[in-house]
C-alpha cells in the first residue's frame, strides 16, 4: 500500500514510524508544516515528523498553504498513492487533495469523536475533567473533524495525568489503531460510520488567556486547567509570574483515586478542613510537601511549579528556595 503522510508534532512521530517500519506499507514521503524559529538563537528548528523523514531518507513536502501550493498539488497528485494518512497535520486540506488518493485520506483523531472535534482535544478533554478519551480514525471530508468514522480505541484519564503525558499515551494508540484500520480497509472489513453532529463537541484552539488561573475557581477545576494546559498555566508571586504545573486537589472525592505514594504524603498534612481563607492564600506549608493554597472551593497543594527564569521544582524546594510563608497570596495569572 503506497502512502503520503502528512503530520507535524510528536504526537504524529509513533504513526509514521509504525508505516516505514512495516513492509506491508510504502510510504512515498511526507508533507509537514515549514520550520519554525526557536530558542534565544532563533533557529529555524524542523518539526518532529520532519526529522523523521529526514533520518530515512524521505521526500519531504512544506508548503506555508498547501491548497494554493500549485508544484506540490502536482507533485503529490502524480505519486499515484493509495492513502494519505494524516496526524496533527495543521492545515485544512482542500477537496482535491481529499480526493487524489485511491483510498481516500484517513485522520487518526485524539479523541472519541463526534466529541472533541478540532485543534486542542486532549487539552480540552482533561481541563473539562473528562475520566476516558481515546483515538478514532476516520475518512476525511472538507469538515472539521467530521468524517465518516472507522475505528475507535479508549483509555482512562487518571487524576494526575498531564496533556503531555496523556498525549504521548494516545500517539502510541494511535499508531496502532491506525495499522488496523489500514489492514481493514484493505481487506473490505470496515464499513464507515457517519458522526451523530447532534452530539459534536468542539475543542478550539487555546488562547493565552486560558493560561491564567483563577484562584477563585473551585481546586479540581484549577488542577484540570493546569494538567490540561501543561506546562503553560501561570499565576503571580511577588509580582512576577510563576508556573504551575503541577497540583493535587485535597478533597476526599478524589484522593482515593491518586496513586498511593502520593496519598501517603498528603496523610503527613495537617487537618485543614476548618480553614477559612481568602482565593490564592497559601494556609499551610508541610515539609517535604511544600505549600497548599485556597481556592474559591477546597485547597490545592502545589506539587511542581517554575519561577521566571529557573527550571522545574518540587513545592517543597520552592518553599524552600522563596522562603515561602503561610498567609503569602498568589495573584491571578
Amino acid at each position: 500500500m503506497k502512502i503520503v503522510f502528512f503530520g507535524t508534532p510528536q504526537f504524529a512521530v509513533p504513526t509514521l514510524e509504525k508505516l516505514i517500519n512495516d513492509s506491508k506499507y510504502q510510504v512515498l514521503g511526507v508533507v509537514t508544516q515549514p520550520d519554525k524559529r526557536r530558542g534565544r538563537g532563533n533557529k529555524l528548528i524542523p518539526s518532529p515528523v520532519k526529522t523523521l523523514a529526514v533520518n530515512h531518507n524521505l521526500p519531504v513536502w512544506q508548503a506555508n498553504r498547501i491548497k494554493k501550493d500549485t508544484d506540490t498539488l502536482n507533485q503529490l497528485q502524480e505519486l499515484q498513492a493509495d492513502v494519505f494518512v494524516v496526524v496533527a497535520y495543521g492545515q485544512i486540506l482542500s477537496q482535491k487533495i481529499l480526493n487524489m488518493p485511491k483510498l481516500g485520506c484517513i485522520n487518526v483523531h485524539g479523541s472519541i469523536l463526534p466529541e472533541y472535534r478540532g485543534a486542542a482535544p486532549i487539552q480540552w478533554c482533561i481541563h473539562n475533567g473528562e475520566t476516558e478519551t481515546g483515538i478514532t480514525t476516520m475518512l476525511m471530508d472538507v469538515g472539521m473533524d467530521t468524517g465518516d468514522m472507522l475505528l475507535k480505541a479508549t483509555t482512562p484519564i487518571n487524576l494526575l495525568d498531564n496533556a503531555q503525558e496523556l498525549g504521548d499515551r494516545l500517539a502510541v494508540i494511535g499508531a496502532d489503531l491506525l495499522l488496523e484500520t489500514l489492514n481493514k480497509l484493505e481487506n473490505q472489513e470496515i464499513k464507515p460510520t457517519p458522526q451523530d453532529n447532534s452530539l459534536a463537541t468542539y475543542a478550539s484552539l487555546i488562547q493565552k488567556e486560558d493560561y491564567n488561573i483563577d484562584w477563585t475557581k473551585t481546586a479540581i477545576e484549577i488542577h484540570n486547567q493546569i494538567r490540561g494546559f501543561y506546562p503553560n498555566c501561570v499565576t503571580t508571586f511577588r509580582q512576577q509570574q510563576l508556573k504551575i504545573t503541577a497540583t493535587v486537589p485535597l478533597d476526599p472525592a478524589y484522593i482515593q483515586a491518586l496513586p498511593v505514594e502520593t496519598q501517603d504524603k498528603i496523610n503527613k498534612i495537617p487537618d485543614l478542613s476548618t480553614a477559612s481563607h481568602q482565593p490564592g492564600e497559601v494556609v499551610n506549608i508541610t515539609k517535604g510537601i511544600g505549600a497548599i493554597v485556597q481556592t474559591g472551593s477546597g485547597l490545592l497543594w502545589l506539587r511542581e511549579v517554575q519561577p521566571t527564569g529557573k527550571k522545574l521544582q518540587s513545592g517543597w524546594d520552592f518553599v524552600n528556595g522563596t522562603r515561602l510563608t503561610v498567609g503569602e497570596v498568589m495573584g491571578n495569572g
